[in-house]
């Protein structure tokens, strides 16, 4: 797959490969080098809207696992052959990719490689303990709204590794303090609430 395709043109080429159903292994081989960052967009991406649980803490301990090998300095992304032998119907990554495309598309005319060091392979371990951070808090997120400010700060983080953008990455960041703010909260309400009862 070429280096210079964005995001949108990523997901579109993974839409196109061919046969009914396409195994997770298939994916990650298809991502190549961009497979750490489009995991990243591709699990981020259903907690940009409500959903609800065990959605964001599907995505979030998956996330996490991910995060862990790029803390690693690993290059690529080591998934457990059961996972990787896993397929999705080729239709239903079309259809996803189809929704996903047009707010992409808005960002990408926003994005351009700036502050380039912050995406680089050197930076891979930092970005790892940010997303890992960010994936903690998908977990202990509010269900249906509490998990949108981490998801859309996971989506700005990995399209900045995509499109090479430190600026998309300082914003994910940002983002993401303030969500983690909201899911620090919510935990401590739950623990009150339960430390009430006692």
């Amino acid at each position: 797959m070429p280096i210079q395709l964005r995001t949108s043109g990523l997901l579109t080429a993974l839409a196109a490969l061919p046969g009914q159903r396409i195994s997770v292994a298939t994916i990650i081989g298809a991502l190549q080098d961009r497979a750490y960052a489009l995991l990243v967009v591709l699990l981020g991406l259903p907690n940009c809207l409500p959903m609800p649980p065990p959605i964001p803490l599907v995505c979030g301990l998956v996330l996490a696992f991910v995060a862990v090998q790029m803390l690693a300095g690993r290059a690529t992304p080591w998934l457990p052959q059961a996972l990787l032998s896993k397929s999705i119907g080729q239709a239903e990554l079309a259809r996803a990719v189809a929704r996903a495309l047009p707010a992409l598309t808005r960002l990408e005319r926003i994005s351009r490689p700036r502050l380039t060091m912050l995406g680089g392979a050197a930076a891979i371990p930092v970005l790892g303990l940010l997303i890992l951070v960010l994936a903690l808090g998908l977990v202990v997120a509010a269900p249906f709204i509490g998990q949108i400010p981490l998801g859309l700060a996971v989506c700005l983080v990995g399209l900045g590794l995509v499109e090479r953008d430190g600026l998309f990455i300082i914003a994910g960041a940002l983002i993401g303090a303030v969500g983690l703010m909201l899911s620090a909260g919510f935990a401590y309400a739950i623990v009150s609430g339960i430390s009430g009862l006692f």
